[in-house]
């Protein structure tokens, strides 16, 4: 974008990209601060609290149409206070608006605008406004302020006691003998019948991956020995990575599908997502053995240390979905360029990803989609599904050497702490999954460099890392998937600093995100600027709930130290959910993940000795869920591996319920040990 007649706003002093795009708008955009809230006050103007982030589609539609435009800028100026938030910056302000906006609305989602009062009280809100509609907005409540403030202040008073009332949680029913078997066998019973068994994913649209509902359902299907939901995990995962929500070329997955059969994306690309799919897909890929989750990992990884990581130790954010202005303009094809760059082979590829109807798009544009009838056209074309991979493999370096040329999608640079803790533990899960040494290097500098930089020495986090240093105080989530980061690169490395950090940074959560009223864990620290209200995060969406993950890490923590207060904790969390988990166990998929845990036998397994890490990797190569990890080369006073270090052996103990087997050497007995009782 061309600057240099433009007057910059008080947002190009910011990091943020999002926030940096926004800069040159006429608008006089400030920063979420104390001090925008109290010129709104000496002012008398409302507070328009405008959230977004830098991938995000409409957001950039909303600012060409709106935030660019003299007439509106000049309408916003007069009669507001603007506030521009990136809600991957500020997930604290992002969760309280669009409680409110949702209150009123019904839904939600971004660009979201929000308006308040200057002491933060919403009184009216939406996603996305066309330029008529968002100009009649401001002028109605700016009118509406200068001729009834009452009914302004009715408004505020309304919404602010409605987000409270959402965070009232019902802390009945938490007997300690819960059967969390027949919880868990009642959420799956509710949703079956949401499943889309030929397509995959729910039977709606959009489709979210939303990693962690397969995830879970996975690990169901396991335990339960339900194949009905086992089929339904792997027609989703396969139709997935077919779909056009994945890049056939550069590998990696785009946040969701416009469509149901996952063809047509929003083109943008998170971390959290990616991150959160290399887990699954490598877990998947352990009790399937189906190579296309194996190539679904290795290429998403690929892509992310291609893109996103910096050789410091630590991964940016996001890429947008548009390039040059316009959705999808680096992903998709011309059926002529295509003939032109792959010539005599342009057939097998058009059969391959699918340049037809099926893969057609808009504007003589095609999506690469993988035809699933591979047999077919081995068939066709006389050749061995090898011969095939490899003829593929050549005709995509082509095809990526000519994207190379393109203009790339702008990059949202920002590292975050809690996106790059999920990131390390997919890099751990793929590790795991295939024995790929590198990716456990780059979990362990990953999350070294999380310590190093982003905790201090009283274990306080920050959020966001930028140019050396850390800034704005972690959330929940920030905690919380750094906790299980640590838990997981320990049980690969050995590193026990891993493990005691993860206790400490527990310990810390415990002292300064409790809530006196409940078992559960605020979003906000303590000593946090106070919103309008502390919300408390529970259900999860694409990302986990902190609170999920925190009873989680509390349960394996417990079971590493022996901490019986954790476990306690744990349990009582999760006694609040079970009835969320019945009615929408897509909400609260991560809590159920805990249930199972508890419903079937659960294992604490330690490898000590000198061969740790081959005897790791061949247990891996069988699937078990429901356990921890402890391992050690040498002798250690850890509670699981005290005592157990015997020179010139590496022996596998498998305990449950503080009692131990017979110590083994040989996996395959030790795999019979852990088998479903």
């Amino acid at each position: 974008m061309e600057h240099t007649k433009k007057e910059a706003n008080s947002l190009i002093n910011e990091s943020s990209p999002y926030l940096l795009q926004h800069a040159y708008n006429p608008v006089k955009w400030l920063p979420w601060s104390k001090n925008a809230f109290e010129k709104a006050k000496t002012e008398n103007k409302l507070v328009l609290i405008s959230v977004g982030y830098s991938a995000c589609h409409w957001c950039h539609v909303m600012e060409k149409e709106s935030f660019e435009d003299g007439e509106v800028a000049q309408l916003m100026n007069e009669n507001f206070i603007c506030i521009k938030v990136d809600r991957e910056e500020r997930p604290d302000v992002d969760n309280l608006y669009m409680t409110a906006v949702q209150i009123m609305t019904g839904q939600g989602g971004w660009p979201l605008n929000c308006f308040a009062l200057p002491d933060g009280r919403p009184i009216y809100g939406g996603t996305y406004f066309p330029k008529k509609q968002w100009m009649n907005l401001l002028n109605n409540l700016s009118e509406l302020l200068k001729k009834d403030a009452e009914k302004v202040e009715e408004y505020a008073k309304s919404l602010t006691e409605g987000i409270k009332q959402t965070e009232l949680i019902n802390i009945a029913g938490t007997e300690t003998n819960f059967d969390f078997k027949k919880a868990v066998q009642k959420c799956i019973d509710n949703w079956k019948p949401r499943f889309d068994n030929e397509n995959g994913g729910p039977n709606k649209v959009p489709k979210f991956p939303m990693p962690n509902n397969y995830l879970f359902l996975l690990r169901y299907a396991y335990l339960f020995e339900d194949d009905v939901v086992l089929r339904h995990v792997n027609i989703t995962l396969q139709k997935m990575a077919h779909g056009g929500i994945y890049d056939q070329l550069h590998g990696g997955f785009a946040r969701y599908s416009t469509d149901g059969i996952w063809k047509v994306p929003h083109f943008e690309k998170m971390l959290y997502d990616n991150a959160q799919l290399v887990s699954l897909y490598s877990e998947a890929y352990r009790l399937t053995k189906n190579i296309l989750y194996r190539q679904v990992v290795n290429e998403t990884i690929d892509f992310v240390l291609q893109e996103w990581f910096h050789e410091n130790g630590y991964f940016y954010s996001a890429l947008d979905a548009d390039s040059e202005g316009i959705e999808g303009k680096f992903y998709t094809w011309e059926e002529e360029e295509l003939k032109l760059l792959l010539k005599d082979n342009y057939e097998l590829f058009a059969s391959y990803f699918n340049i037809n109807e099926i893969g057609y798009w808009e504007d003589d544009q095609y999506i690469l989609m993988r035809n699933e009838n591979v047999s077919q056209i081995l068939l066709k074309y006389n050749l061995t599904i090898n011969e095939l991979n490899d003829k593929i493999n050549s005709l995509k370096i082509i095809l990526k050497e000519q994207a190379a040329k393109r203009i790339k999608p702008g990059l949202d640079n920002k590292v975050i702490t809690s996106w790059n803790a999920l990131m390390v533990k997919g890099l751990v899960d793929a590790f795991l999954a295939n024995g790929n040494e590198n990716y456990k290097v780059i979990a362990v500098k990953a999350c070294e460099f999380l310590i190093n930089n982003l905790v201090g020495a009283d274990n306080e986090m920050y959020r966001i890392y930028h140019n050396g240093k850390g800034k704005i105080n972690a959330f929940l989530d920030d905690y919380a998937f750094t906790i299980d980061a640590l838990i997981a690169t320990y049980s690969v490395s050995g590193n026990e600093n891993f493990i005691v950090k993860a206790k400490q940074l527990c310990d810390y959560v415990i002292g300064n995100f409790n809530n006196a009223a409940n078992p559960l864990f605020y979003y906000t620290h303590k000593n946090s600027v106070e919103l309008v209200a502390r919300q408390t995060e529970t259900s999860d969406n694409v990302i986990p709930s902190s609170n999920s993950q925190m009873a989680l890490n509390l349960h394996a923590l417990g079971l590493y130290f022996g901490e019986v207060s954790y476990l306690n904790r744990a349990t009582e969390m999760l006694h609040l959910f079970t009835d969320e988990m019945h009615r929408y166990g897509a909400g609260y998929s991560n809590w159920g993940n805990l249930a199972l845990q508890f419903s079937c036998p659960f294992y604490e397994i330690a490898i000590v000795g000198k061969a740790v890490n081959e005897k790791m990797l061949e247990l891996h190569k069988h699937y078990f869920t429901n356990a921890i990890l402890a391992v050690s080369e040498n002798t250690s006073e850890m509670p699981l591996l005290k005592n157990r270090y015997k020179d010139g052996e590496t022996l596998i103990y498998v305990c449950k319920n503080n009692s131990c087997l017979q110590p083994l050497s040989i996996v395959e007995e030790v795999i019979k040990q852990i088998e479903k009782e």
